[in-house]
Parts: C-alpha cells; structure tokens; sequence
C-alpha cells in the first residue's frame, strides 16, 4: 500500500540522501569530475537550503512509501515573482526533486506526489507552477496540465 508522507526541517538528513541520489542520476557525468569535496560541498549547501526554506515555510517535501520502503520523492519550492497580468499576486513554485526509485516506476506513484504538491501550491494561493523535465517525465507532466514555455533562456 502506497503511504505518502510529508518531510520537514527534523528529516533533513533523509532529505539530503534523496537529494544526492537525485543529483546523482540527473548529473552522472559531472559527478565523475568532482572531487568528494566538491560534492560534500554541495550536500553542505543543500542542506543550507532546506534549513533555510523549511524556517521560512516555503518549501514542502513529500516522499511515497511502499510496503516501508521508500519509492519516491518530490519537492514544491514557493516563491515570488512580480506580479504581472498572468500572475496577479507573483505567487509561483517549482515542482522540483520529483524522482521514482527504478524498482516502484510505472504504477502512478509521481502523478500522486504531483497532484499532492499541486494542490498544496493551489491552497497557498500560487499562481503559476514551474519545472524543468526529463525527455521520461514530460509525458506526465503534460498530462497534468503543464505546457512547454518557448523564449526562455539560461545563462
């Protein structure tokens, strides 16, 4: 039976793995050239991150378990941008993290976590959702209801 569980400040350690594990697989390459100092470094700042956001309520982070297990994670980050005439009050976030375990993949576990934090997002009155996708995870995504945003640029 699927369980999904919210994460806060007192889980950032099981917060941390799941994030590395992450960053391991989006960024396999770039890890074989990091030093194990650079990439403590970069758990240290994460870690930084969460302490921060979770004082300021503006992240949520839920993961799935399945049988005691843990399947899967996924994060929202809120924030604010200018307010303009598609976003009123500025208020967005960032679907981020969102990562199924290979074993628990293709039984609905990431359209669980996605909706949840969409809705959370929806009920703190945010606007607009963001994210970056895998070529794997834009089938899901557009599902959902997301649309690929063209002109957007990163330096």
């Amino acid at each position: 039976m699927l369980e999904i569980k919210f994460l806060n400040k007192e889980d950032i350690e099981l917060l941390l793995e799941l994030r590395m594990e992450v960053l391991s697989h989006v960024f396999s390459e770039k890890k074989k050239t990091l030093s194990s100092e650079e990439w403590e470094a970069i758990k240290q700042e994460n870690k930084s991150f969460y302490q921060e956001q979770f004082m300021a309520n503006k992240h949520v982070a839920l993961v799935a378990m399945e049988d005691g297990k843990i399947a899967a994670c996924a994060n929202i980050c809120l924030y604010n941008e200018m307010p303009s005439p598609d976003n009123l009050k500025g208020r967005c976030a960032y679907l981020m993290n969102v990562y199924v375990r290979e074993e628990f993949r293709r039984k609905g576990i990431a359209r669980k976590l996605c909706t949840k934090l969409i809705e959370i997002a929806k009920n703190r009155h945010v606007e607009k959702v963001y994210l970056e996708s895998s070529d794997m995870g834009k089938p899901l995504y557009k599902s959902l209801g997301f649309k690929d945003m063209c002109g957007y640029m990163k330096l």
